[in-house]
């Protein structure tokens, strides 16, 4: 399979994002008084999408890749602090591109869809938190999946069976899952949702059925009457997908549990950027036939 240049990867992006700002009546939030900003709202939110593309942890390394590497695409590159202030401001695009590339390129069609949490700490467990941005909002919580006691948020998501993300959301750490779950169930309907032993719950099935029309399925704990083998083994199966997402999530370009956001602004910029990276693979493979992992053309369109 022939290779394709970050440069070309970056072009397209780039035009998927100006067609979408151009055709919407969207504006980002009024800039500060200062210098006028540096990038177009098109060029910074490009960047923040193309920060997942390639293996820089961090922010401040995949800027400095751009502007040594690649300065001919964005001949204005601000340094990160200037950059981070236009990123802020425009995070409330991110979720409206989102959901528009969603329904036009994604095609997420199917009725099932795969529900789980993963843990966002944003500060070390016994640092005083009195002083931080994050303290009115971020909790104690605990992964019991990892046995991690964690300061921060959890991340609720779901994802269809090809890990494209359908609708997320950042709670406090300490949520109940099924509290979690209430935030995003209601933006599908009538469908098959697969998830673990943290949404058991008949009662709470039940309403969930009758509030949004989605049929909650789970494994049992030891002491609870069991599925039949074969469905243990197929939810075991598809389980194993949103693992392999949240697993790229953390693991492609910056950590997710390792973002070093200052404020809950940032941390929630750069989340979104990461989520909706997961969209843009999809995109990409739809529209023009890349395989972003590889950087190879896997088909001709």
């Amino acid at each position: 399979m022939p290779s394709i240049p970050f440069s070309d990867v970056m072009t397209m992006l780039y035009v998927l994002v100006d067609d979408w700002y151009q055709s919407t009546n969207r504006s980002p939030k009024a800039a500060a008084p200062g210098p006028a900003p540096a990038l177009a709202p098109s060029e910074v939110l490009t960047i923040l999408l193309a920060m997942d593309l390639v293996p820089f942890p961090s922010e401040r390394g995949f800027l400095g890749f751009l502007r040594s590497t690649h300065g001919d695409l964005f001949p204005t590159l601000p340094h990160q602090s200037q950059f981070n202030r236009h990123a802020r401001r425009l995070c409330g695009l991110l979720e409206p591109v989102r959901r528009s590339w969603l329904a036009s390129w994604a095609m997420v069609d199917g009725p099932q869809v795969i529900l789980d949490t993963k843990p966002i700490p944003v500060m070390g467990y016994t640092r005083p938190k009195t002083r931080s941005d994050f303290a009115g909002s971020a909790s104690y919580g605990y992964c019991a999946s990892r046995k991690l006691p964690y300061f921060g948020y959890k991340l609720v998501m779901l994802t269809t069976l090809d890990g494209i993300p359908v609708a997320y959301d950042l709670v406090p750490a300490h949520t109940d899952e099924r509290a979690a779950a209430d935030e995003i169930l209601d933006q599908i309907t009538n469908a098959d949702v697969w998830a673990d032993k943290g949404f058991l719950g008949e009662q709470w099935h039940q309403e969930v059925r009758a509030t949004t029309d989605n049929r909650i399925w789970t494994a049992k704990r030891h002491n609870q009457r069991q599925n039949p083998a074969p469905f243990d083994s197929l939810l075991g199966s598809i389980r194993e997908r949103i693992e392999g997402t949240f697993h790229e999530l953390q693991n492609t370009g910056r950590n997710s549990e390792r973002l070093l956001a200052k404020t809950v602004e940032g941390l929630v910029t750069r989340i979104a950027s990461k989520v909706t990276h997961l969209v843009v693979k999809a995109v990409l493979r739809a529209r023009f036939g890349i395989d972003v992992l590889t950087f190879t053309v896997i088909k001709e369109v």
